[in-house]
């Protein structure tokens, strides 16, 4: 079994693959102070609440935007299943040509996310996670990583304005029924959630004015169902995607008895470096394919 880790800013999210079929999927949060020892046992101990014993997994995959836990993650997946996981990174293989300034400025589960995206739908794509940040991605028609926007995520600006002012509480993250708020529990919320919806709304048309009018919206992240009911912008919402990613990297960089890919030529770079664009065999692959999970 594959165990794939996506350690976000809020929550790490696992996932454990039999196959291609994930089988579960773990949330814990996210907490610096913890030791290796303490994830281990919490791990451990999730898994088999899981019925999964720890002979089962025999690799692993990690994309991390919490550099503090990534090395924690690596120990436990040695200490736990004896297996050093993959972790995505420059120079790791993702079959993703990126069309960034600076490549390896790009957040490794938005790469992650957009290699999952481009296998399991058409391109163009926007693909929108709404968790701690509120994260757009473009992939054009010729399956490349154009780049995104990033704005603060729901629960960071819900945050923010309880801890910066005197008189507004946290409020329960649910729509209101009209936008014009009657007391300050509805205002809060129609701000936060009737505004989130327009700033995703009016921003997803932005991509499109730029990829194409026919560019799929994919929506994840563990607050995309919060938002989805207000923003009617989605052809698919799959909040595993980030898992997906993490297995399809996994399965490319495993080593393959008879290549089909071309060697690279002198100046080629691969991950989170410019690709020469048409040379990705997986690339290729996922252009045909939309199942429209």
């Amino acid at each position: 079994m594959l165990l794939t880790v996506d350690i976000g800013n809020t929550n790490v999210t696992i996932g454990v693959f039999e196959g291609e079929r994930l089988a579960t999927t773990i949330r814990m949060v996210t907490d610096t102070r913890r030791v290796m020892d303490e994830y281990v046992l919490l791990l451990l101990n999730l898994l088999k609440l899981h019925d999964i014993e720890r002979q089962q997994i025999d690799s692993a995959c990690i994309c991390s935007v919490v550099p503090p836990l990534t090395g924690v993650f690596e120990e436990a997946c040695r200490t736990c299943f004896n297996v050093t996981p993959l972790v995505v990174s420059a120079g790791v293989r993702t079959g993703l040509p990126i069309l960034y300034d600076n490549p390896r400025d790009v957040g490794a589960d938005r790469i992650v996310d957009a290699v999952a995206a481009l296998r399991l739908y058409q391109p163009p794509l926007i693909v929108v996670d709404l968790g701690t940040a509120t994260v757009f991605d473009a992939v054009s028609r010729q399956g490349e990583y154009l780049g995104g926007a990033i704005a603060p995520g729901i629960n960071l600006a819900a945050e923010a304005l309880f801890l910066n002012t005197s008189q507004l509480r946290r409020v329960e993250l649910t729509a209101p029924k009209k936008a014009i708020g009657h007391n300050t529990v509805t205002a809060i919320q129609s701000g936060l959630l009737l505004g989130y919806a327009s700033l995703i709304t009016g921003m997803v048309q932005r991509f499109k004015d730029e990829i194409g009018q026919d560019a799929r919206v994919i929506g994840t992240g563990g607050l995309v169902r919060v938002i989805a009911e207000e923003a009617k912008v989605f052809d698919a919402i799959n909040p595993d995607l980030t898992l997906i990613g993490l297995r399809l990297i996994y399965e490319m960089n495993q080593p393959r008895s008879n290549p089909s890919k071309p060697p690279l030529q002198k100046g080629d770079k691969e991950g989170f470096s410019p690709s020469r664009r048409g040379t990705e065999g997986s690339q290729e692959e996922s252009r045909g394919r939309s199942t429209g999970r």
